[in-house]
């Protein structure tokens, strides 16, 4: 932000002439320019803190997203379960990132790896921080639980679900947005004395932070509930257990690309910036342009590089392939797409289209199951991302969103050597190993406890039924309604539900 221009009139003076009256129209001149000075400067806060409400509430929206896209990727009777998570995502998200969440993120620290300060917002405004950043950070904590959710869909007792969000979203997010992306994070590229290479991580937007994050939480709650019922025959072999609804799918998909443009040329924060001398036509609204750019072109080509390597391979054009494909591209670009050219981006999708089909080809092999191929999409495209950032970052891009520290390593590929590459390695291992002890840890004392999976005889009625009084549809899957009603011994009245 820049500061108020002074003037003083006792340099003002002389040029006034000797008129008596010169002192005095001297300070009135400058007390009238200092206003309007300041004027300015008041300008440049509130289109700057407007710029970070609106992309706050772009990112916010992309929550219905997550829930139009999980509603038609499970099956119809579990629509209502679902949706009622993705609803209590943001709710208790919202609580407990107010009270720890955000202190622990970027309330400051002398040692790097937790926040101290802001509990409950206290302190709030201040010259650091304004309610706006709160919000768009809250915007992106409630994302990370949204991955997860879609990995244990369909089999996962409902108190489970407000148990892991409420500590993913106040306690383990938070501290991994801290070491990357808070001031004095151990690893942030804004430290001056950063401790990891002399870099930093570059991961703009969050494919680690965010994406990671939320993948490899729900690789470990999908690990250990075990896959659905039915995902597997005997003998290992995946069986399709399809989502009830494409065009949820496809809606969901619409407005996650619609609020990624808050998620990654949000992630400036500001807008009214000047590269270079002011008045030039080139500032940072040009990089906010050509984030949104690189952004588009990553999730395009990694939806047609799935479309025709899913034809080559299954022989059948599918939309929710090329759906997680977009996403997957989507995810992929998050790191790096405010310090890469829109060719690389294309690349990025490219290669993240194949990193999604790869991981879902193990995941079959393993018998891993995840309904919305969350930890795949999130946990590998996201990876990827980490890694993409390190080869093709661009020195001229690096230096003007991360100014001030002279001889910045940049990408690998484009003759920045290898301490950036080796940095993104470093966050790939500390975030999967984080993640690890916390999460599964957890969900392992969830599974200990029986809080964590529902019985086989709820997951076979669907747990719109047995969890929350009914289908959101009038349907019903699988078993007949005779036996389903005898099987759950419900009494006429309550077969009313049915």
């Amino acid at each position: 932000m820049a500061a108020a221009i002074t003037c003083s009139a006792a340099d003002l003076h002389p040029l006034l002439g000797g008129a008596a009256n010169a002192s005095a129209a001297a300070e009135y001149l400058c007390s009238r320019f200092d206003a309007i000075s300041n004027k300015f400067v008041d300008t440049n806060y509130a289109v700057d803190n407007t710029y970070l409400l609106f992309s706050a509430y772009l990112v916010f929206s992309m929550q219905l997203g997550f829930a139009m896209l999980c509603a038609g990727s499970v099956r119809a009777k579990n629509t209502m379960n679902i949706m009622l998570t993705n609803v209590l995502d943001a709710a208790t998200g919202g609580l407990f990132y107010y009270l720890f969440g955000f202190a622990f993120a970027f309330g400051g620290s002398s040692n790097g790896f937790i926040g101290e300060h802001y509990f409950g917002l206290g302190m709030f405004p201040s010259s650091s921080f304004d309610y706006g950043f709160f919000l768009y950070q809250w915007a992106f904590a409630i994302a990370a639980a949204g991955i997860t959710s879609g990995s244990i869909a369909e089999r996962t007792q409902f108190i489970a679900y407000l148990i892991y969000s409420s500590f993913l979203t106040g306690l383990v997010y938070p501290i991994v947005s801290h070491w990357f992306w808070s001031a004095d994070g151990w690893a942030s590229p804004a430290r001056s004395d950063n401790l990891l290479f002399g870099s930093g991580v570059i991961d703009f937007a969050g494919s680690g932070v965010v994406h990671l994050v939320g993948g490899m939480a729900g690789l470990w709650g999908a690990l250990i509930e075990g896959p659905r019922v039915g995902r597997f025959d005997h003998g290992g072999r995946a069986v399709s257990l399809r989502g009830h609804s494409g065009t949820l799918v496809v809606l969901g998909t619409f407005l996650l690309w619609f609020g990624w443009y808050g998620f990654n040329p949000g992630s400036f924060l500001n807008i009214s910036k000047a590269y270079g001398e002011s008045g030039s036509y080139y500032g940072q609204w040009s990089a906010v342009g050509r984030t949104g750019v690189t952004t588009t072109l990553a999730g395009c080509s990694a939806a047609l590089t799935t479309l025709f390597g899913k034809r080559l391979l299954s022989g059948h054009w599918n939309v929710t392939d090329v759906c997680n494909g977009l996403l997957g591209g989507f995810a992929a670009i998050t790191s790096g797409c405010s310090v890469v050219d829109p060719w690389a981006a294309i690349v990025c999708g490219f290669v993240a289209a194949w990193v999604l089909i790869g991981c879902n080809k193990l995941a079959e092999k393993f018998m891993y199951d995840d309904p919305l191929e969350a930890a795949q999409l999130h946990g590998g495209c996201g990876s990827w991302g980490i890694i993409f950032t390190a080869l093709f970052a661009k020195k001229e891009y690096v230096n003007e969103v991360y100014p001030g520290i002279p001889g910045r390593p940049y990408g690998l590929l484009m003759g920045g050597g290898g301490k950036l590459l080796a940095a993104h390695i470093v966050q790939i291992l500390v975030i999967s190993l984080w993640v690890s002890i916390t999460m599964g840890t957890l969900f392992w004392f969830l599974h200990k406890l029986k809080l964590l999976r529902i019985s086989t005889e709820e997951e076979m009625a669907g747990m719109d039924l047995t969890s929350h009084g009914g289908f959101v549809y009038e349907y019903c899957d699988e078993v007949e309604l005779p036996n389903l009603k005898n099987r759950l011994n419900l009494t006429s009245k309550d077969s009313s539900v049915i």
